[in-house]
């Protein structure tokens, strides 16, 4: 049937159904890597990357995180100016980061910015794992930094969503660094009072989860997510022990008090609302003092 509609243009791939296989237009069907069913690949797309059968979560990149989280047309990008060198001459480090540019459309692997949720002023960061698997370099850890500063100084919630496989190597200690500066800033924003939510999402793994991901307020996490800090088989071996089947995903660290609550992305603009209204300031009502002993 799809031969007879797309007969021979463009390029093709083989998708078995258990019974056949059957040549289609490369991106136009999704195969479910969790429950194998097979969709057209603009209804997950509609569902928030969300599979309609077993609800497995799929990566979001930066930008469709934040189209499906803020209010239409209030989003304003900070510091998208900010650009990786190679402080270390690093071989081949710059042509690296010059393909993830040309292939994700993004100068780095965060965005950062201010928008509104209902409303509500939030400052955010957004993580993409498509550019350089999320990694930390220096400029990641300046944007998320600057943006909890920009968060405390004018005085409005801070959310980060969190995808990452750790520091990046190519930027050796100056990598290793952005923690300690990203958590600093973390403190100041707390200290002023600033709310601060962190959202993690698959995969949260090495110092960024050690370090700022875990840091929040309120720590979430999607279904599924992978998180934790060095890999499964470094633990296995090290510890000399099998590990859960569910070890280092979020339902594993909920289950062991290391997060607030798992949430559906179908549910995070939703659960985002209801906690910035709770800790809105504008809307907060003086507290109403009692006098004790007789009026004067």
């Amino acid at each position: 049937m799809l031969k007879k509609i797309f007969p021979g243009k463009g390029k093709t791939t083989n998708v078995s159904d258990g019974n056949d296989k059957k040549d289609i237009p490369e991106g136009l069907m999704t195969k479910c890597t969790n429950c194998k069913t097979i969709y057209i690949s603009k209804e997950i797309e509609k569902n928030l990357n969300v599979c309609l059968n077993c609800d497995h979560h799929y990566q979001q990149n930066a930008w469709e995180r934040i189209n499906s989280l803020f209010d239409e047309d209030t989003f304003e990008e900070w510091d998208e100016h900010l650009l990786s060198s190679n402080p270390l001459g690093f071989p081949e480090y710059l042509e690296k980061i010059k393909k993830d540019q040309e292939k994700t459309d993004l100068n780095e692997a965060v965005v950062t910015g201010k928008g509104l949720i209902e409303g509500l002023p939030v400052a955010f960061s957004v993580m993409d794992a498509r550019f350089r698997m999320g990694s930390m370099g220096s400029v990641v850890g300046e944007k998320i930094a600057r943006a909890i500063e920009n968060a405390r100084k004018e005085d409005i919630p801070f959310v980060i969503f969190t995808a990452s496989g750790g520091a990046r190597m190519q930027e050796g200690v100056l990598s290793l660094m952005q923690m300690a500066k990203v958590s600093v800033a973390v403190k100041r924003h707390s200290t002023a009072g600033g709310l601060m939510i962190s959202v993690m999402t698959d995969p949260t793994t090495g110092g960024v989860s050690a370090s700022f991901a875990s840091q929040g307020d309120y720590n979430f996490a999607e279904p599924g997510a992978l998180i934790g800090f060095a890999g499964r088989r470094i633990i296995e071996q090290t510890i000399r022990e099998k590990l859960p089947e569910d070890f280092q995903t979020a339902e594993f660290l909920l289950k062991h008090g290391q997060l607030d609550q798992v949430i559906h992305r179908h549910e995070m603009r939703n659960t985002l609302s209801l906690l910035l209204k709770m800790h809105d300031k504008t809307n907060q009502k003086p507290s109403i003092r009692k006098k004790v002993g007789g009026h004067k």
